[in-house]
């Protein structure tokens, strides 16, 4: 489905300000990369681990290697957020998730509600406009995928935003694309962030649809995003 550029595997250092982190590359050389996403990670910043970067040679950046999948807990994880809506876009394009299949033209990042702006429009001669949230997922707590791993503020005025677009009849959706195969339900931690959970039972209330999405990667052969499958919601 999607295929990554060539990686550059190391071992984990440490994480520091959000977006840095040092590797220790399988040559000896001690990098600093930048690291895709802002959240806490938890569950995968562990020193020690395996992770996979990639290398860009544009003059105009700041830090050439870029954190893209950690090895943890037996798996290799996807940590890079950018790489969701490319995910999320790719299993679109392919009509993969059956409860979408009908709509024939997709945009992104359309603004809508208070200054926001969602991931994906979906409209189709047939249906009604369907707006789709994409958030990614790194967390696995007792067998379980889980978002968020911090509070989201953001997140919670999303789901509060697709409520009203839910009660103005437009269709709406979350989609959760976890980035790892070693799971098969996804649930809210309600106990990390408990307003955000609170927002997303009022949404489900109002009618906003929620589908959650595992993902395997290649990393012997292709070092590509092999398949997508649907996880059961708790």
């Amino acid at each position: 489905m999607i295929t990554l550029p060539p990686l550059i595997f190391g071992t984990l250092v440490k994480r520091y300000k959000r977006f840095f982190v040092d590797v220790l590359l399988e040559d000896g050389t001690e990098v600093t990369a930048h690291c895709p996403n802002p959240g806490a990670m938890l569950g995968v910043l562990e020193p020690g681990n395996r992770v996979a970067l990639t290398h860009n040679n544009n003059p105009a950046r700041k830090l050439s290697y870029t954190w893209q999948l950690v090895e943890a807990e037996g798996t290799w994880i996807g940590i890079n957020t950018h790489l969701t809506n490319e995910i999320a876009g790719s299993v679109l394009e392919k009509k993969l998730i059956p409860e979408l299949t009908g709509y024939s033209s997709t945009q992104r990042e359309v603004k809508y509600g208070a200054n926001s702006r969602i991931d994906f429009l979906l409209t189709g001669d047939d249906f009604p406009p369907c707006y789709l949230e994409v958030k990614n997922v790194h967390l696995k707590r007792n067998g379980i995928a889980q978002f968020p791993d911090c509070v989201t503020a953001r997140g919670a005025k999303h789901m509060a935003e697709l409520a009203l677009m839910r009660q103005q009849g437009m269709r709406c959706m979350v989609l959760y694309i976890v980035q790892r195969s070693d799971v098969k339900e996804f649930a809210l931690a309600a106990d990390i962030d408990p307003a955000y959970a609170k927002a997303s039972e009022l949404a489900k209330d109002s009618g906003v649809e929620m589908l959650a999405l595992g993902c395997e990667f290649d990393m012997i052969n292709t070092q590509s995003l092999l398949s997508v499958s649907a996880l059961q919601l708790r």
